[in-house]
């Protein structure tokens, strides 16, 4: 499964996201989850949650179903050259 989840990525996503600078990584796939990593010009973009539940989700559902349970973003978005979310110690609660 975890191969032919990186085929769709390779195949589908990436030159989707490619058009903004961004790659898509598999990170992994446990318990039906599917863990990816943006990087380019997807970390730290103010879109990126749009660009998961919108682009990456549809497409991966649209190939494997229930197949999978979450698509699930470990990027850090608050690192790399000039990232949209920064961390300022904040702690909100």
């Amino acid at each position: 499964m975890r191969r032919q989840i990186q085929e769709v990525i390779n195949d589908e996503v990436n030159p989707f996201v490619a058009n903004h600078g961004g790659h898509i990584e598999l990170i992994d796939f446990l318990d039906k989850n599917v863990y990816i990593e943006m990087s380019g010009g997807c970390q730290g973009c103010a879109a990126s949650s749009a660009t998961l539940q919108q682009g990456i989700e549809r497409i991966l559902r649209e190939h494997f179903g229930d197949e999978i349970n979450e698509i699930i973003d470990v990027t850090d978005h608050s690192q790399g050259d000039d990232p949209y979310y920064e961390d300022d110690g904040a702690t909100m609660f």
